[in-house]
């Protein structure tokens, strides 16, 4: 069957290019997308040509083509509903970390069943959802915790509604952007800009990508603190002030990262545990906030182009797959 997919051809040029799919086998599913997602920091930095030479074997999707540089089919917020493959699944909503395509065969383990109630335009942030899943677990936050997130974007602000949901925890977002207060808000979180932001925090977490954010975090935490970095820096170099309150402080910086499960859950929870339970958490319609864009799949090409260069400003800018 005919399928059309989008590729970056070279760092920059992006492409929707057709091609063919089998029929799927014993233990496969026929998926017909209906949403995507763009993960906006990964992604433009894919864009951009931005993935360091040593990072990539280790930043490949689950389902992704060619390699980087370029041409390279990338992408994993992926939702559709099951055209073939066991009855049990046909005609079900369900999520996969898959690139931007209009319809693929994937292994039945690969998808996971959206639930009910949750919207295929919400479910995209399946993907972004289950990473601040895992950052909590790393991070394994307490009753009453005063937390803040440095970095309003997609993953910062999952992360932060989540700690708001917990028991006597006060979350603070910081941002630049003080368009972030209003999501911030709704999300049930307080919100700062760097120069106003607390100090004495019991957990940081780091989700903005620059060095700013990151020493910014650093002077927000309380002594003997942790500060859990999200970010992901593609070939940044990142520049910290270690001569001031990190020794003194005892401070430690401690990276987190979803390619795994965190290892106070890897003996008890699979991935497709996590991932389960990212889609139920999504049942709360408060992450509808992060929702703010929306293009036809044709449109891709100058999506990515232009949420690379700024032109775009998008939390979460989706995809959709009408194309008649």
């Amino acid at each position: 069957m005919a399928a059309q997919a989008f590729w970056l051809r070279e760092p920059g040029v992006g492409e929707v290019r057709r091609l063919e799919i089998r029929r799927p086998g014993p233990g496969e599913v026929l998926v017909r997308t209906i949403r995507s997602a763009v993960s906006r920091g990964t992604e433009t930095l894919v864009f951009a040509g931005r993935v360091p030479k040593s990072m990539y074997a280790v930043m490949r999707a689950p389902f992704q083509e060619g390699s980087f540089p370029g041409p390279v089919k990338y992408g994993y917020l992926n939702v559709g509903v099951v055209e073939d493959g066991p009855p049990d699944l046909v005609g079900s909503t369900v999520f996969c970390l898959h690139p931007h395509q209009t319809a693929y065969v994937v292994p039945v383990g690969a998808v996971v069943r959206v639930p009910e109630g949750v919207p295929a335009e919400r479910a995209v942030l399946a993907g972004t959802v289950e990473t601040a899943v895992n950052a909590l677990w790393d991070a394994a936050p307490l009753v009453g915790d005063r937390a803040a997130v440095v970095g309003g974007g997609m993953v910062g602000l999952c992360v932060a509604r989540l700690l708001a949901r917990m028991p006597g925890v006060e979350v603070t977002v910081i941002d630049v952007d003080e368009s972030r207060a209003e999501v911030a808000t709704a999300l049930g979180a307080g919100f700062f800009l760097p120069e106003d932001a607390p100090t004495g925090l019991d957990l940081v977490v780091h989700a903005s990508a620059t060095s700013a954010g990151l020493q910014h975090s650093l002077d927000m935490a309380a002594d003997e603190g942790t500060v859990l970095d999200l970010s992901w820096y593609g070939d940044a170099e990142v520049h910290l002030r270690l001569g001031e309150r990190f020794h003194h402080g005892r401070l430690t910086i401690r990276s987190s990262q979803v390619g795994r499960v965190s290892p106070a859950r890897r003996a008890t929870r699979s991935p497709t545990d996590r991932m389960g339970l990212a889609l139920d958490l999504l049942q709360d319609s408060s992450f509808d906030v992060l929702l703010s864009g929306r293009s036809r799949f044709d449109d891709l090409p100058d999506v990515l182009r232009d949420l690379s260069d700024g032109t775009l400003q998008a939390l979460c800018h989706t995809i959709t797959y009408d194309l008649s």
